[in-house]
């Protein structure tokens, strides 16, 4: 019986994107995430004395600033090295992109598989057989599955691939294949990466992404971590999913349609968050906040969202450790506005023409290389994030039109004497 950690997507120092900056925003926790969650998978191979580490790709999140990625990387191997136990990565797209990498030297204890074939490692003491290779480049289209080998019935074979599969929404379709493939060679489990959702794709043969393991914007909500693998008697005993994130991202959906004062959306939003962080399994986190429903208090959000936005702030770090990602106004009016300002009053014809407003997409569109000028003259930490400022296509005139109609009128019946 032995035991081995399957990891992906390490993205080692890769800065969190999306959380807005503001005063009290937990700045360096974020800067230090990615190590500090590489830091939990060295304690858990240690912890579990696992009998070696894969990492399927992305270890690295690009060209580094210097070398101290990777010496901290290396460091983390030789404590791996001291509790005797061996490490097997392939370069995915993002480690391609790093020229530094390349040069940098590994510890003894470190197979990093070659880019030009496929390689196979075999681990004698263990009846192990691992094949598996890096890309050559930050963006391989290719099939790299149809050179891999053929399973050696004698060994427990596993796969160690940087893969879209058939394809995954967020993610480049990079080295594209499709599970009968994988089955086809032989193997007893695929260590699959690039995917940072954690997926098991088949039980016979096991193929699985286990996930990044450190959300870093928030479309990578939820637990992070890797999976921890028993084989017993050449055949897959058990496949255990351990977390590591150190910050948890989630989106908070709150349904307003019963508050019916400001009050009373406090203290909804306050339960929410703080239901929020009972669910975060001690973890810090960072929250995408929703405010939805038919709300009596529409016109009084919309008013003044900046100030609302400062309040929930203030809310969620009254809870501690919870911070927002952004504020999402997506409320809507209880009553129609016939109902409240009537049909032939001076107040319900002014609504009644913002309502009609037509942003023309033709002469926003215009506008967008003036701002590609603006957006290049900024700092780029601006621009970090999923949602980038700045950054419109015309396919999102439509809904920016409809915000700032529902802004006009909320401003309108705020202060024109909505009831």
């Amino acid at each position: 019986m032995f035991k081995f950690i399957h990891a992906a997507d390490i993205h080692l120092d890769s800065p969190l994107k999306g959380l807005e900056a503001h005063e009290g925003a937990p700045v360096e926790e974020i800067r230090g995430a990615t190590r500090r969650a590489f830091d939990n998978l060295i304690d858990l191979a240690v912890e579990e004395k696992a009998d070696f580490l894969l990492i399927g790709g992305d270890l690295y999140d690009g060209e580094w600033k210097d070398y101290n990625t990777g010496l901290y990387f290396v460091g983390r191997m030789g404590k791996l090295r001291q509790a005797g136990i061996n490490v097997f990565l392939i370069s995915g797209n993002h480690d391609a992109a790093s020229q530094i990498t390349r040069t940098m030297p590994l510890p003894d204890n470190v197979v990093h598989f070659p880019s030009r074939e496929p390689r196979s490692h075999i681990l004698e003491d263990l009846g192990v057989i691992i094949h598996g290779q890096s890309y050559r480049t930050k963006a391989v289209t290719d099939n790299l599955v149809s050179g891999y080998p053929r399973g050696d019935s004698n060994y427990f074979n596993i796969g160690l691939l940087h893969t879209s599969l058939t394809g995954r929404e967020g993610h480049e379709n990079y080295a594209p294949c499709n599970p009968d493939e994988l089955k086809s060679k032989g193997y007893q489990y695929w260590a699959l990466g690039h995917i940072h959702k954690r997926e098991v794709v088949s039980t016979d043969p096991w193929i699985v992404f286990p996930g990044n393991i450190q959300g870093r914007h928030i479309k990578e909500a939820g637990a992070k971590g890797a999976s921890v693998v028993t084989v017993d008697d050449n055949q897959v005993a058990e496949v255990e999913a351990h977390t590591l994130d150190v910050l948890r991202w989630a989106t908070c959906e709150v349904d307003l349609s019963q508050s019916e004062t400001i009050d009373r959306v406090n203290d909804a939003v306050g339960f929410a968050l703080a239901e929020q962080r009972e669910h975060a399994d001690g973890r810090s986190m960072i929250v995408r906040l929703v405010l939805t429903g038919e709300c009596p208090v529409h016109a009084q959000l919309f008013d003044r969202i900046p100030q609302w936005t400062q309040e929930i702030r203030a809310l969620a770090a009254g809870i501690g450790d919870v911070w927002l990602e952004k504020v999402i106004f997506r409320t809507r009016r209880k009553k129609s506005l016939e109902e409240i300002l009537g049909r032939d009053t001076p107040l319900a014809g002014l609504v009644e023409s913002i309502r009609k407003l037509e942003f023309d997409a033709a002469d926003l569109s215009d506008m967008v290389p003036e701002l590609a000028i603006l957006k290049s003259k900024l700092p780029p930490e601006i621009f970090s994030g999923d949602e980038f400022f700045l950054e419109f296509s015309p396919d999102q005139f439509p809904e920016l039109g409809v915000e700032v109609q529902e802004l006009l009128i909320a401003r309108l019946l705020q202060h024109g004497g909505e009831k």
